[in-house]
């Protein structure tokens, strides 16, 4: 089963906002559109605005509402990867080619802004305060998380707390968002929203997790990329964070395999050997189940509705997928 067939009754409403998405970014400038068009038009699964929707399943759903809470989302779920592609320096996502590499770093910097600020403009047609509070904290910790992967590129004594924090503020708060925002936009109750919000974070820690797995264990036609890309890249993840712990001289071998350049592709594939004989896979994938499992814990304080079936399914798939 794929993911999309978990919210397939949705389909109707995710095309609404598929529909917004490009309604708001035509008339910008040729380049402009062409960018932020090329990126649509790579799909996705549009996860966040699923989220928000479910969420807002328990209480007042009101589609034509909720859709501009669901381009926001998911302008700002955009603007984040194409300005990881520059801090990355990627030519490809999702076996296409990037913003950054089509055209340069200046177009990509300036594309991740102007849709930073298109979801600015489509929050804006909301009340609630709360809503522009949840929104502006996921920007101000998504750049914070970007600002700390820069810092943290090729730093071999970080530990797994700073990782934590990392993936937390890149990934997790926006899907934590994205609940709380469904859930504030329908008139869900504190606890509740609360609840959704809890499940969010949970979720979005095992999410990134898992693809930080991926990256070792799953093929280079699944991912879109070469195996072992986020280590190539400097970006240390918990299975290599493990295997360091767990052995000082494979830690020095590494330091040694980076500090020569680059290395070639048969000298990443020894380092990745030695990292998933290490354990650091069943490490990474145990931290994984823990947040998997307080995210089930978060959905028992909601109604038995089929909202609540739906997170639940989609979980379970986020964190045992294997592409």
């Amino acid at each position: 089963m794929k993911l999309k067939d978990l919210y397939m009754y949705l389909r109707g409403d995710i095309h609404r906002i598929e529909l917004e998405l490009g309604d708001a970014v035509s008339g910008a400038s040729p380049v402009l559109e062409e960018a932020t068009l090329q990126l649509l038009q790579a799909g996705g699964k549009r996860i966040r605005p699923v989220f928000m929707l479910l969420s807002a399943k328990f209480g007042n759903y009101d589609i034509q509402k909720l859709k501009h809470a669901g381009v926001a989302l998911e302008f700002i779920h955009m603007a984040s990867l194409v300005h990881d592609d520059v801090i990355d320096d990627s030519d490809l996502r999702r076996g296409k080619e990037t913003v950054k590499a089509k055209w340069d770093n200046r177009v990509a910097m300036q594309t991740g802004d102007y849709l930073f600020g298109k979801a600015i403009s489509s929050v804006a047609l909301f009340q609630e305060q709360g809503i522009h509070e949840a929104m502006s904290r996921s920007m101000h910790d998504m750049v914070l998380g970007e600002i700390e992967q820069i810092r943290y590129k090729y730093e071999w004594e970080q530990n797994v707390r700073t990782y934590l924090r990392r993936i937390k503020r890149k990934t997790a708060v926006l899907i934590a968002s994205s609940c709380n925002i469904g859930a504030q936009a329908a008139g869900v109750s504190r606890p509740e929203q609360r609840a959704l919000a809890n499940f969010g974070h949970q979720v979005g820690m095992a999410y990134q997790i898992t693809d930080d797995i991926l990256d070792f264990t799953s093929s280079e036609e699944n991912l879109g990329k070469p195996a072992g890309g986020d280590l190539l890249q400097g970006n240390i993840t918990l299975p290599v964070l493990f295997a360091m712990e767990k052995s000082p001289s494979f830690k020095k071998e590494l330091k040694q395999a980076f500090a020569d350049g680059i290395p070639s592709r048969e000298r990443l594939d020894h380092l990745l050997e030695k990292i998933n004989a290490s354990g650091g896979i069943e490490y990474a994938r145990n931290i994984n189940e823990r947040y998997l499992q307080k995210a089930y814990q978060s959905l028992d304080a909601l109604p038995d509705i089929p909202a609540r079936r739906s997170l639940y399914e989609i979980a379970s798939y986020i964190g045992t997928r294997e592409h």
